[in-house]
């Protein structure tokens, strides 16, 4: 079961920095799917990496709305065409020092993205049944130090870390939930 947006905000989570991000979910021929983005390489933090659509939380805005905001910002995904159904458990980066706020949301199969050039590379859309099937347990490398971490690999896609995290938790709360078509 999700959280409640109102619980969820109310966690305090170790970060220099608040930001929000929308998990967006989609229902096609029975099963849900995940949208999620690849940063360019060529950006000065998180270069290259899988996550979902989000930022930093702007002064006087509200968590959702920056979910949202930064959803349509980066994929042009019109704020109206989501409906929030809850969150998950915010968490801390550990490298970055955010503490992220996400946000799940429904949206209709078959968007058309619009693709923030500077934020995003491309859109990745992996079924959660995909996603199941993908995840494993890795040693990685990052700054230096060694890891081992929960990772998901569905084609090339190589998602690790704070996103890894929300899938692990998202994945839980679903549990084996099927919706009809």
């Amino acid at each position: 079961m999700l959280l409640d947006p109102e619980e969820a905000i109310g966690h305090d989570v170790h970060g220099r920095t608040d930001a929000a991000v929308l998990v967006p979910l989609y229902l096609r021929d029975g099963e849900l799917h995940a949208v999620l983005t690849r940063r360019p390489d060529s950006m000065r933090r998180h270069a290259g990496e899988v996550s979902f659509p989000g930022g930093r939380q702007d002064d006087g805005e509200d968590l959702r709305t920056t979910a949202l905001r930064e959803a349509e910002e980066e994929v042009g995904l019109p704020r109206a065409d989501v409906e929030l159904l809850g969150a998950l458990t915010p968490l801390p980066t550990l490298a970055t020092g955010y503490a992220i706020y996400p946000f799940v949301g429904l949206i209709e199969p078959g968007m058309e993205w619009v693709l923030s050039p500077q934020e995003v590379e491309e859109v990745i859309e992996p079924s959660l049944t995909a996603l199941r099937a993908g995840f494993d347990r890795r040693r990685i490398v990052r700054r230096g130090i060694p890891l081992r971490t929960d990772v998901y690999i569905v084609g090339d896609a190589f998602i690790w870390g704070a996103t890894a995290r929300m899938l692990s938790d998202l994945l839980k709360r679903l549990g084996a939930v099927t919706l009809p078509s």
